[in-house]
């Protein structure tokens, strides 16, 4: 992706929505989270952002960076994603996905963003989930570092 444009606060890029910043809004967490859940859980509700488009045409640039994610032992997968609501944002191979293949336990930071179109001028609540698909395996998110979500609204 190459930028054109750069003027005056106005991004323009191919492939990417052009616009101003109207708001950013940011969670941020630094408790240890833990699932053993093979679905997708809540897994802080301190990841969440509560942001209210300011016109139907405009984007959320959803960010979210993750310290210490993965799994507490071998054979364990852990997933996370973003939801809007009960919708599911998440880049075609999720926001982040650790697996630890042999040894013990692996974390590494992860993230990912994508930019969402909510079509709403209603407010919108995008939160963090995760799970593991390791049977009775833990997923864990932070081991004591920060970890945050970002909304970025983009003028449509």
């Amino acid at each position: 992706m190459s930028l054109t444009k750069i003027n005056n606060n106005t991004l323009s890029s191919a492939g990417i929505a052009t616009g101003r910043v109207l708001q950013i809004i940011q969670a941020t967490d630094t408790t240890s989270r833990t699932t053993t859940s093979n679905t997708f859980v809540t897994a802080s509700s301190s990841l969440t952002v509560n942001i209210t488009p300011a016109s139907t045409s405009n984007k959320i640039l959803v960010v979210l960076m993750l310290c210490g994610f993965g799994a507490d032992t071998q054979n364990t997968n852990a997933k996370a994603t973003v939801k809007r609501g009960s919708t599911d944002i998440s880049p075609s191979a999720g926001f982040a996905d650790n697996n630890v293949v042999t040894g013990s336990a692996f974390y590494a930071g992860a993230g990912n963003s994508v930019l969402d179109t909510p079509n709403s001028t209603q407010q919108q609540t995008y939160q963090f989930y995760m799970q593991n698909t390791g049977g009775g395996n833990t997923a864990r998110v932070s081991n004591g570092g920060f970890s945050s979500l970002t909304c970025y609204e983009i003028q449509g």
